[in-house]
């Protein structure tokens, strides 16, 4: 079993770290599209903000300005539930990534007990090996004696 010198897993690590690289784009990109939310809501805030109620004029133009302000208003309201939107995704991202990240971690777990179990049959062959020169050795100088 432990002839494999390579660790068979090594496409799923490879796969495993690629997803969690895809899931790192992801995450920016989400955080981006957030950012982008955040700064359309304030926008619309600051026009909500700036465009105040005519207190004087024909009753035309003032219908005209409230319902400007009513539409600033809906802007303004669909601006925030895309920040709300924004948010919510850019959090399943995260989650996303974190679960991308668990799994390979999970492969890299098993490739480092491969690694240590490889290493200790390695450690294991070589002391073998040096056992039967000794024994090798041993019996030699033996032979050599009882000759003389």
């Amino acid at each position: 079993m432990m002839n494999r010198r390579h660790f068979r897993l090594a496409p799923v690590l490879r796969a495993r770290q690629a997803q969690e690289d895809a899931a790192k784009g992801e995450l920016v990109r989400a955080r981006s599209a957030e950012r982008s939310a955040q700064d359309l809501a304030k926008r619309a805030s600051l026009d909500l903000v700036g465009a105040d109620a005519p207190t004087e004029g024909t009753a035309r133009a003032i219908v005209a300005a409230l319902v400007a302000r009513q539409a600033l208003a809906a802007n303004l309201a669909a601006a925030e539930a895309k920040v709300v939107e924004a948010g919510e995704f850019t959090a399943l991202q995260q989650q996303q990534l974190a679960d991308a990240a668990k799994r390979r971690r999970a492969v890299e777990r098993l490739a480092e007990r491969h690694a240590e179990a490889r290493k200790a049959h390695e450690m294991a062959s070589d002391q073998k090996a040096i056992d039967e020169l000794a024994v090798t050795n041993g019996q030699r100088a033996s032979a050599r004696g009882a000759s003389a």
